[in-house]
């Protein structure tokens, strides 16, 4: 069942150009220019309850304005949005009760409260029984090790504890959806890692909707595997993320022969032979010739003193789909 619904979703910004100097500002008093920026342009997207999606494109894609869309802070110019059966940007408080959100650069803690005040108000805030509350703390703690810094304000902790304390406090009222907007930005690799997981469980276990906007391939690679790629605010791949690394790459297969033994091999599905020295580097297409049967007609042919495969790097994929489009 779908929990997001999204047709044929726009939105254009008007921004004000004002002249250079004076003169220009002095103009600006009797008429303005306007430059009409598209944002997000004619977004068909559903999202099914317990998915999670990877929502990716460059600087400027639209990611973000389709949160606040989604969120209701935002009102689409045009199109129609359906989240859980709400009119987000009409219905914004009934939406807020459903919805967690974490903006990489914002903070919905308060900056001079201890961390636990914070969530002692966003308990109330949300409605949520004191014995769901105290259940859902320790569960965190688990994860997240909130305790160790429960007590301190907001304002003194690091950047990774106080994402921690964020995705906790958008998972508190354990919502329908939560959107993620670039929540491990800035972080070292074992704070990173924790983050991961937490949000791994929470949609495994509770099935919570997650969609995520992130720039970490990490991030990708760990937690989805359906991606929704933007362009200048228009969606050019829905899909597994699989399906998009293996449309841009193929795997390799690397050898290591006995020095001076000759390799040539004829056999469907392989695009590219590389030589140097004793090893060998077979590119093939998966979709043609399975690496299992690519490795046993080589075997049967050539001494391999050791092999490996290469899978396909996503990081170059999505570069590529960033650069070049689809």
């Amino acid at each position: 069942m779908s929990l997001i619904k999204a047709k044929n979703l726009d939105k254009t910004f008007r921004i004000y150009q004002r002249g250079e100097g004076l003169r220009g500002y002095l103009k600006s008093f009797i008429s303005r220019d306007f430059e009409e920026v598209n944002a997000v342009g004619d977004l068909n997207l559903e999202i099914d309850e317990g998915e999670m999606i990877g929502y990716i494109g460059a600087n400027g894609a639209g990611k973000s304005t389709t949160v606040k869309m989604l969120t209701g802070i935002l009102e689409p110019s045009s199109g129609k949005i359906e989240v859980d059966g709400l009119d987000p940007h009409k219905h914004r408080k009934k939406n807020a009760m459903n919805i967690g959100v974490v903006f990489g650069q914002k903070t919905q803690l308060w900056w001079d409260l201890p961390v636990r005040e914070s969530f002692k108000l966003l308990k109330e805030v949300y409605e949520v029984s004191e014995e769901d509350y105290e259940a859902r703390i320790d569960e965190f703690d688990e994860v997240l090790q909130l305790s160790d810094f429960w007590d301190q304000p907001v304002r003194k902790l690091s950047l990774g504890q106080k994402m921690r304390c964020e995705l906790a406090a958008a998972f508190l009222h354990h919502p329908k959806i939560v959107y993620l907007d670039e929540p491990t930005i800035g972080l070292d690799v074992a704070v990173k890692e924790r983050i991961r997981n937490f949000i791994k469980k929470m949609n495994e276990e509770e099935e919570i909707t997650v969609m995520l906007t992130t720039h970490d391939i990490g991030d990708i690679e760990d937690l989805c595997d359906r991606v929704v790629v933007l362009d200048e605010g228009r969606k050019i791949y829905d899909g597994e993320l699989d399906t998009l690394v293996n449309r841009f790459t193929s795997r390799r297969l690397v050898m290591e022969l006995r020095d001076g033994e000759e390799f040539d091999l004829e056999m469907e599905g392989i695009k590219e032979v590389k030589r140097e020295g004793g090893s060998v580097e077979v590119v093939f297409d998966r979709d043609k010739v399975s690496a299992s049967d690519l490795m046993r007609k080589i075997l049967d042919s050539y001494d391999v003193l050791d092999f490996r495969i290469r899978e396909p790097d996503i990081e170059s994929v999505v570069k590529k789909v960033y650069n070049e489009g689809l």
